[in-house]
């Protein structure tokens, strides 16, 4: 099996700015602060590529925290590229998942966050489609958490 690829995008009322500022820019800081059941924390480097970054989930599922290493950050055109290369636990089956991420404004203010991710097994492994779909359905529910706050609070992140 080779690389499996998903594509999504959300359309949100929350300006492009905003969204890029607080999943990309500040996410250790405001996520946290909103989502109550996660913290994240800069294991090394500044934040920038290059840096480590673990983030850990108290809500009694299954994933107990993953590690991610930022690639690239483009705050001019609002990407930004990251790679999950661990966490608790991890898929026996996965090598790491790397995300594209690019915000753009929609002409009604708000923004459009489109998202690629690839998820790359081990050698000899298969993946599991539909497990990979339940846990991109459960950062979904995570994005709809964060912007229901952006949109009670708009004063929240400045």
């Amino acid at each position: 099996m080779g690389v499996l690829t998903f594509e999504k995008e959300i359309k949100t009322a929350v300006p492009q700015a905003t969204m890029f500022k607080v999943f990309v820019l500040e996410s250790h800081t405001f996520i946290p602060k909103i989502v109550p059941n996660v913290s994240i924390e800069i294991l090394e480097g500044n934040g920038g590529p290059g840096s480590i970054k673990k983030t850990t989930f108290t809500d009694g599922g299954d994933a107990k925290y993953i590690k991610t290493k930022v690639e690239a950050t483009d705050k001019d055109n609002f990407t930004h590229n990251y790679t999950i290369i661990g966490g608790d636990p991890w898929s026996d089956n996965i090598e790491k998942i790397s995300y594209e991420i690019k915000i753009v404004a929609s002409p009604d203010g708000g923004s459009i966050c489109k998202s690629s991710s690839k998820y790359y097994p081990k050698e000899g492994c298969e993946l599991d489609e539909d497990k990979i779909k339940a846990g991109a359905e459960k950062a979904f529910g995570m994005f709809k958490t964060i912007e229901a706050h952006l949109l009670a609070n708009p004063d929240a992140c400045n």
